[in-house]
């Protein structure tokens, strides 16, 4: 292993409701370099490479003939998110056609951000593992992500990626905190 490799470290996965998730429209490199990661700009103020989700997967298909490749959508509290898993994510694809919905599953994947030629934006997440888990993971999730989102809105205005999301979006952090606190009332725990 060559030293590049050994300094090696992946992004933590940010835990993200649905409802800010699909709110993102800034997607972002910070170098030329083709192997540098791509970077989400969350709307609470935070840059994410990965993203840790859970909540029901209400739906899944295959589509494609020559390239297969699945779309699911997983509801959290708050929302939809939607994944997808093909060729480039064999083992995230191989789990995703084997489970049945509605079942309770956490995902862990990259943020898409797609500008169509109207000016829409599609968001979603390129799975690289879906499992099984059940409704008491998926309310400890709710919980961390309610913790982590009211953490990064404690720190709104006092960061440059959260000067940033204030510039790109206008966050207001009240909307943000109304959606935490409204999540946090299904929880049944």
């Amino acid at each position: 292993m060559n030293r590049r490799q050994a300094s090696f470290e992946r992004e933590p996965a940010r835990r993200v409701f649905a409802s800010e998730f699909r709110e993102i429209r800034v997607q972002f490199k910070e170098t030329e370099d083709e192997k540098s990661p791509t970077y989400a700009l969350l709307p609470s103020g935070v840059r994410c490479n990965r993203v840790f989700i859970v909540g029901t997967l209400t739906e899944k298909q295959r589509q494609g003939d020559q390239n297969v490749f699945y779309r699911g959508r997983v509801v959290d509290p708050t929302g939809t998110f939607f994944i997808m898993a093909g060729s480039y994510q064999p083992e995230a694809m191989q789990q995703l056609a084997r489970i049945e919905p509605p079942a309770f599953v956490a995902v862990v994947g990259k943020p898409n951000v797609y500008e169509t030629p109207d000016g829409a934006y599609l968001v979603s997440v390129r799975a690289e593992s879906v499992s099984v888990v059940d409704r008491e993971t998926r309310d400890l999730w709710v919980l961390d992500t309610a913790r982590d989102t009211l953490d990064r809105l404690d720190a709104f205005g006092t960061t440059g990626d959260s000067r940033s999301a204030q510039e790109h979006y206008g966050t207001r952090p009240d909307v943000y905190r109304k959606i935490v606190y409204d999540a946090l009332a299904q929880v049944q725990m």
